[in-house]
């Protein structure tokens, strides 16, 4: 069925069309026809054969037109040959075949005609304008509108292509420019704080101030490795991996904010399930963020961490007591701004607020295909 309606185009608008007019032609035909001799036997199935070809005129027009003149000596009358021309014009255009049909359709609207009954000039004028020559004009004009249409179309498709290149380029400059600004003030910044602290951890009075000076310094060592992959992502494009090396630096991450004195419980599936590498940032990012914020304003207060995998979906959990009195370390207000953006753009949710118990909890979910490794 559906290899039948590609004579359609797949439209079943158009197979009602057609359907419509053989329909009209054979009550036309039945109506106005001639079923006298010598063929009165032929008449009917003449015109039902001649109306009922008309259904393939989309796919082999001219046939179609043949079998219509095939059928005028039993008494049918012009339309199925009217018809026919007109879908050979709208097919193939100006052409050889067109200009066929047109002769093919104007001798033997005529020849048979005047062999029947003598015809004056009139008549035979009246005749190849109204079934031939003005049938295949409509036709051609068809053809040119539907030429005219795809070539409009492609214009369209190729300006829409140009346009998302052109946008794609953009983005990319716009990247690279982030990256060069990224890579040229906060490397610079955090690459002086790492050299300082390194140089304090050898100078440091006590052993108290050389481990805080010597965590400082990990920690800046950290921030410009993962500075360093953002601004390969930003430059490459770099696409995703599943794989369960995002998720395993967690336990980086905790021991770094645990080295400042926080506490926090991490608590991670085992074995690791493997997600995409957007994914694993998100997760990553949301724990850091989210370890940052209790650090702020429930300074001292016990953080859980929990990673939960499950076959399609992977959770994430970060709970803190609140407390009355936050740290006195500035904000920039868009921590959890950027942490839902982050979420919603590896495809999860996020949910933030306080819970009954007297606890802040951040939870973000992923709908991923989780496969352990």
């Amino acid at each position: 069925m559906k290899r039948w309606l590609s004579w359609w185009d797949g439209r079943v608008a158009l197979l009602a069309l057609d359907v419509a007019v053989v329909a009209g032609v054979i009550v036309v035909t039945l109506t106005g026809g001639d079923p006298r001799d010598p063929h009165p036997a032929l008449y009917v199935p003449a015109v039902f054969a001649s109306a009922i070809a008309l259904l393939a005129r989309r796919r082999w027009p001219f046939v179609v037109l043949l079998v219509a003149v095939a059928c005028l000596p039993a008494g049918v009358t012009l339309l199925p040959v009217t018809v026919a021309a007109y879908s050979v014009a709208a097919r193939y255009g100006v052409s050889l075949r067109t200009a066929a049909a047109v002769v093919v359709s104007g001798i033997a609207g005529n020849v048979l005609q005047v062999l029947r009954e003598p015809a004056d000039v009139t008549t035979v004028v009246i005749v190849l304008v109204m079934f031939v020559f003005g049938p295949a004009l409509a036709g051609l004009w068809m053809h040119q509108r539907a030429v005219l249409l795809e070539v409009l179309r492609d214009r369209a498709d190729e300006a829409e292509r140009t346009r998302t290149l052109l946008a794609d380029q953009a983005v990319f400059a716009e990247r690279r420019r982030i990256a060069r600004e990224m890579h040229d003030v906060v490397a610079h910044r955090v690459t002086a704080v790492a050299l300082q602290a390194g140089a304090l951890s050898l100078r440091a009075p006590d052993e108290r101030t050389e481990r805080a000076a010597e965590t400082i310094r990990a920690t800046s060592a950290a921030a410009l490795d993962e500075l360093r992959d953002i601004l390969r992502v930003l430059r490459d494009d770099a696409p995703d991996t599943a794989s369960p090396g995002v998720l395993a630096s967690l336990e980086d991450l905790v021991e770094e904010v645990a080295a400042t004195g926080a506490r926090v419980e991490l608590k991670l599936p085992d074995p690791l399930p493997a997600v995409p590498d957007q994914v694993g940032r998100a997760v990553y990012r949301v724990v850091q963020e989210s370890l940052t914020n209790a650090g702020k304003h429930a300074p001292h207060a016990a953080v859980d961490v929990r990673l939960a995998a499950e076959p399609d979906r992977l959770a994430v959990e970060v709970t803190n007591r609140l407390t009355p009195r936050g740290s006195a370390v500035p904000g920039s207000g868009y921590g959890l701004v950027g942490m839902r953006e982050r979420v919603e753009l590896a495809g999860g949710d996020l949910s933030t607020g306080p819970t009954g118990d007297g606890r802040f909890r951040v939870l973000a979910r992923f709908p991923v295909g989780v496969e352990a490794k």
